[in-house]
This record gives structure tokens, C-alpha cells and sequence, in this order.
């Protein structure tokens, strides 16, 4: 009888046991999205007082040993510059942007680029996804900037301020592959 109850506890003990591993294994993590091939990124540009005049909100997509330019991107078009949903600009205060004043708002940011200038395009429609809702009735402004050529092969598709010593601005660089362009940005105040 004693051998029949040690032997009863022991299968209910491993049958509970066994059920706790089946639902131990069973649980998952959280639904995280997966890692995106193309993150999405931040910049800012801040005045001579550390207030944040200007953002961009961008996606980066790799080169990953592709032809860039005049193939992924087609020369001559209009690009969502970047990937995924297209590039947003916010600016906290009036500017001008390459001799143009620019008044404080979000607008998105579109390119046509080729070989030896890019169009950069402020416009007033924004949310959208890439370009497919383009719309040129919406440009605020169009803005010719020469290509430049980097010394070394950017990977990740990439945007950043670079301040001006001499002018109380920044120039906004835009560069992919081996092509790059400078857009000048000039605070107001």
C-alpha cells in the first residue's frame, strides 16, 4: 500500500510537472516588431541659444553593394529621400533655407535627384508613405543644390546639420553612396 501511494504522489507530482514545462515553453515574449533594415533616425538643429530650431525625421536604408543612385534611386524622380515613410522637417522658428524664408511648421522633404544637382522640395503634405502621395500642388518651395562627391562610401543612408562658423545657420547634408548635397539653413532671430 505504501509502495501504491509513493507511487501515486510521484506520477501526480511528475504529471504537474510536466504541465508546468508545457506552460513555461508555451509562453512567449511580448510581439515586439521585428528590427527594421531601414531605422528610423533623429536630427536637430539648435540656435545660438540651445533651443531646437529644426528637426528631420528620417528612415535609413543600407547600400548593401547596390548601385544607388541613377538605379535604386532613379535619377530624374521624385525620391521620399530616405525610406519608409517620407523625410519630415519641423521648424521651431522662421528660416531661411537656401535664400528662402521658410515659415515654422512640418513639412516633408523630397528629393529629384541627378548626377550633377539635386531638386530639394519643402512640401506642405505630410504623413505619407514614401512618395506614391507626392502631390506638386503642395510644394511649399524647390531648391537646386550641386551633387558633391564624398571620399569614402556612406553605407547607411544619412542626414546631419553641419554648423556655419561665419553665418548664424547650418547646412543640412543629405548623402548616400559617394553623393552628398548641402542645403543652407540660416536662423531668423
Amino acid at each position: 500500500m505504501k509502495k501504491f501511494i509513493i507511487t501515486a504522489i510521484c506520477l501526480f507530482a511528475s504529471l504537474g510537472f510536466a504541465e508546468m514545462n508545457a506552460q513555461i515553453s508555451t509562453k512567449q515574449a511580448p510581439n515586439f516588431a521585428k528590427v527594421d533594415a531601414s531605422p528610423m533616425d533623429l536630427i536637430v538643429l539648435r540656435d545660438a541659444n540651445e533651443a531646437v530650431a529644426a528637426r528631420v525625421i528620417y528612415s535609413r536604408p543600407q547600400k548593401r553593394n547596390r548601385e544607388i543612385f541613377g538605379k535604386l534611386v532613379p535619377y530624374g524622380k521624385v525620391w521620399r529621400t530616405g525610406a519608409n515613410e517620407a523625410t519630415e522637417l519641423t521648424l521651431y522658428q522662421p528660416m531661411m533655407v537656401a535664400g528662402e524664408r521658410i515659415d515654422a511648421g512640418t513639412y516633408t522633404i523630397f528629393t529629384i535627384p541627378n548626377e550633377k544637382e539635386w531638386t530639394v522640395i519643402l512640401n506642405k503634405k505630410v504623413h505619407t508613405w514614401g512618395a506614391y502621395e507626392y502631390s506638386e500642388e503642395e510644394d511649399l518651395v524647390r531648391i537646386k543644390v550641386p551633387t558633391r562627391q564624398s571620399d569614402i562610401s556612406i553605407e547607411a543612408f544619412s542626414m546631419a546639420f553641419e554648423k556655419e562658423k561665419e553665418t548664424k545657420g547650418a547646412n543640412l547634408l543629405i548623402g548616400w553612396d559617394t553623393q552628398y548635397v548641402k542645403i543652407p539653413f540660416e536662423t531668423m532671430k
